[in-house]
């Protein structure tokens, strides 16, 4: 499985920017993807999470309400709609593949990682 991670950049504070996540692989929509960010001089974090049919999503605290998972299962891709950006929000954001199609918020579930794309906010 291969992932490929893209749509980061630089905004500033209050903007909205989309995150794409191409995946290979013909059993995408039985597994759960997830996306995860890791700050500068911080540890890795959850963001969201997306169970394998798109039927249920969980967030972490800090983007709920701002942020947004979603999954298109006949294109392998998973999105993550970030809206009213901080400039906490800045990070390389991850995306991942779970082995499973229950979601999860713990890292240890996923299998595969994507590279990573950078998200910048300025104030």
């Amino acid at each position: 499985v291969q992932l490929q991670a893209s749509g980061g950049g630089l905004v500033q504070a209050g903007d909205s920017l989309r995150l794409s996540c191409a995946a290979s692989g013909r059993t995408f929509s039985t597994h759960a993807m997830g996306w995860f960010r890791q700050a500068p001089g911080k540890e890795r974090e959850f963001a969201a999470t997306i169970s394998g049919s798109g039927g249920l999503t969980y967030y972490a605290d800090s983007v709920k309400g701002r942020f947004t998972i979603s999954r298109d299962n006949a294109k392998n891709t998973v999105y993550l709609q970030m809206n009213s950006l901080k400039p906490e929000d800045t990070a390389v954001y991850y995306c991942a593949w779970k082995a499973g199609a229950s979601a999860t918020t713990t890292s240890s579930a996923y299998v595969y990682w994507g590279r990573g794309t950078q998200v910048t906010v300025s104030s």
